[in-house]
């Protein structure tokens, strides 16, 4: 399972790279999620993505940080259900009005996130 872990702590850093490369990608698929209900099908990744973090921290070189990960982004998926798409639009629409170089600051977060990630795993 700790694979699993792994993988996934590789596909933040690509999505990090690419971000850093081409913000306007980030600023479109924040246009992408921000219509209708489609905010919710993040919801439900970062819910899917929570058990796979939780489920998988036992196996996992350093557990505790595969556990924070998990309750993060369960916190964050709930919060998103919690909040609905109205609310979201209006912070999406924030952070799209960002400069580039905070979006890629962004990014290198997600980076370094994916990198702590597999160090963990």
């Amino acid at each position: 399972m700790s694979i699993v872990i792994k993988i996934l702590g590789i596909l933040f850093i690509f999505l990090a790279i690419v971000y850093v490369v081409k913000p306007q990608v980030m600023k479109g698929m924040m246009e992408f999620f921000k219509r209708g209900k489609r905010i919710y099908l993040i919801g439900l990744i970062r819910l899917v993505l929570a058990i796979v973090f939780l489920l998988a921290a036992r196996e996992c070189a350093v557990p505790w940080v595969i556990v924070t990960f998990g309750i993060l982004l369960l916190a964050s998926g709930l919060l998103i259900f919690m909040l609905g798409p109205k609310k979201l639009s209006s912070i999406i629409d924030w952070w799209q009005k960002r400069s580039v170089l905070i979006l890629r600051l962004l990014a290198v977060i997600t980076l370094a996130i994916g990198a702590v990630i597999i160090y963990s795993a």
